[in-house]
């Protein structure tokens, strides 16, 4: 059975570091073999603040942009968020992209690769599971938090990890890949 893993760029400031940790990432999940793993840039989709008429329940989409974001998110069985953490938070634009859409998130498992400064993230990565547990995705305890994200950059800003974050990507995605399987069946 072929998985399939989006992650997703959290972040759309300019300047961001997300898409450097992304790509390490996805090319990790790569390597690990057990998902078909795609790397998703909410940037791409440049959705505006929540503009649907109808709530996201009934699935009436009138906009193409979450016609579009509907369709990606629906094409997934497991998610990895690659998200900063802002005042204690998650970035709006993670946010905003929850709340697009409700049915398609339902029963996947989801799991969070933080970064930040001291705490790496990890106060953001505690909001963003209870919003992800309202959404019917079950948030997993295995994690990557990258403390002080800057110190991890090289002269052309690619992320390189140390051995903390290799062992914790790889509890990760061996728990991630569990659940996936379980929860499969769920939507079946």
């Amino acid at each position: 059975m072929t998985l399939r893993l989006h992650i997703i760029i959290c972040s759309t400031r300019p300047g961001r570091v997300g898409p450097s940790v992304a790509r390490w990432f996805h090319e990790f999940a790569v390597q690990h073999g057990k998902f078909e793993a795609v790397l998703i840039d909410l940037e791409e989709f440049n959705l505006p603040i929540y503009d649907e008429p109808e709530h996201p329940v009934r699935q009436h989409y009138q906009h193409e942009h979450t016609k579009k974001w509907a369709a990606s998110v629906s094409s997934a069985d497991a998610y990895v968020f690659v998200t900063p953490e802002y005042n204690f938070g998650a970035p709006p634009s993670l946010l905003n992209a929850l709340n697009y859409v409700y049915k398609e998130w339902n029963y996947k498992p989801a799991a969070l690769v933080s970064y930040g400064g001291i705490s790496g993230g990890m106060r953001a990565a505690l909001v963003e599971k209870l919003t992800l547990t309202t959404l019917k995705v079950m948030p997993m305890v295995e994690a990557v938090a990258i403390q002080n994200v800057s110190a991890h950059l090289d002269d052309i800003e690619n992320f390189v990890p140390n051995e903390h974050h290799i062992s914790s990507g790889t509890s990760l995605l061996n728990e991630l890949h569990k659940w996936a399987v379980a929860l499969k069946t769920m939507r079946q």
